[in-house]
């Protein structure tokens, strides 16, 4: 279950959660994936805009976990 952003700060909280678990784990856990992926989905457009270029600057290795794929 994810939850609604409602400023930048809570962002860069998600982020520093993401770097986080890369650095303790070098992964991410589904729940949490699917948490960010509910709260993006939740969220302003433009936080969920701020939430991907954050993660591309700072955890760039986390983005693969956050692809959409069509099919």
């Amino acid at each position: 279950m994810g939850y609604r952003w409602r400023n930048k700060q809570e962002v860069d909280e998600a982020v520093v959660v993401v770097m986080n678990s890369l650095d303790n784990e070098g992964t991410l856990k589904g729940w949490l994936v699917r948490t960010l992926k509910q709260s993006i989905a939740d969220s302003d457009a433009a936080l969920g805009t701020y939430f991907y270029d954050e993660i591309k600057d700072h955890a760039p290795a986390a983005l693969k976990f956050f692809e959409i794929v069509e099919g």
